[in-house]
């Protein structure tokens, strides 16, 4: 699952990225922190029942092509199809966010990255809120812009990535060795559709910063950063739509629409 040439230099031009001249940890590393600083993690298409697919060719033409951002399948996927047309020996993961309260049925519910270069590195660009450069695939703690992590040893011989203290997903379990496309595929279906899922009942948009976060839950726009956090309300669609056009760049049809939806639901669920 790779881009083509065409694509890969559409990719970089929108990151504004120039080729690596060499595929280690230092190039790995901008490319990760540029991807996240371009491209809002956003899961719009489920809450609004507009149509997704799973394939990187797909996140590329809604994500390069649209203006649009995407959830761990698009982020992870288009990421790990430009690294691999760069070179880089890539292989993607079926994790599970949550597997330590969900169990196993989980897994499948989010796609991340084993990049191999001096050692395995996990490049993650899905998990809304948590690391902006890879980091070496061992069990250990992690500090990046003041937010504290860790990956640790979980049941089963799988390894658990523990996201910060004010981190909307908590956690998420992932083996080096278990890629699964049949299993991501499944769950893609009903986290898209079944009423059920966090995504269908709840709005949920993230945008990094360059030192934090800012997170539309719902109604509620929070910004964060390791020593701070504040909260405003979202009162119109105007404001909505402005928001989501000039916050969180993305270009979404229709956004009245989505007020709509967010009122239908109700503006107390949690995202």
């Amino acid at each position: 699952m790779t881009l083509t040439a065409t694509q890969l230099d559409a990719y970089l031009a929108r990151i504004g990225f120039e080729r690596p001249s060499h595929l280690d940890i230092r190039g790995l590393s901008k490319l990760h922190r540029a991807h996240l600083m371009t491209f809002t993690w956003e899961a719009l298409d489920a809450f609004m029942g507009w149509p997704s697919e799973i394939t990187p060719a797909a996140a590329f033409a809604k994500m390069v092509g649209g203006r649009r951002g995407g959830w761990c399948y698009e982020m992870n996927g288009l990421f790990g199809a430009a690294l691999a047309a760069l070179g880089f020996r890539v292989t993607r993961l079926c994790g599970g966010v949550d597997r330590e309260k969900l169990g196993d049925s989980a897994i499948g519910n989010h796609l991340t990255l084993c990049v191999d270069l001096d050692r395995p590195y996990l490049a993650e660009v899905g998990v809304a809120d948590a690391i902006v450069e890879p980091v070496p695939l061992a069990a250990g703690p992690i500090s990046q812009r003041g937010f504290d992590f860790s990956i640790m040893p979980a049941d089963g011989g799988w390894l658990r990535f523990n996201n910060h203290a004010r981190g909307i997903a908590k956690s998420f379990d992932f083996r080096p060795d278990h890629s699964d496309e049949a299993a991501m595929a499944a769950t893609h279906g009903w986290l898209m559709q079944d009423p059920g899922s966090p995504f269908t009942n709840a709005l949920a948009v993230l945008r990094h910063t360059t030192d934090g976060y800012i997170a539309l839950q719902n109604d509620c726009l929070r910004r964060v950063t390791a020593n701070s956090h504040c909260e405003q309300r979202i009162t119109s669609a105007d404001q909505l739509a402005d928001t989501l056009e000039t916050v969180f760049d993305l270009d979404v049809p229709q956004p009245g629409r989505v007020w709509e939806r967010l009122n239908a639901i109700g503006h107390d669920k949690a995202a």
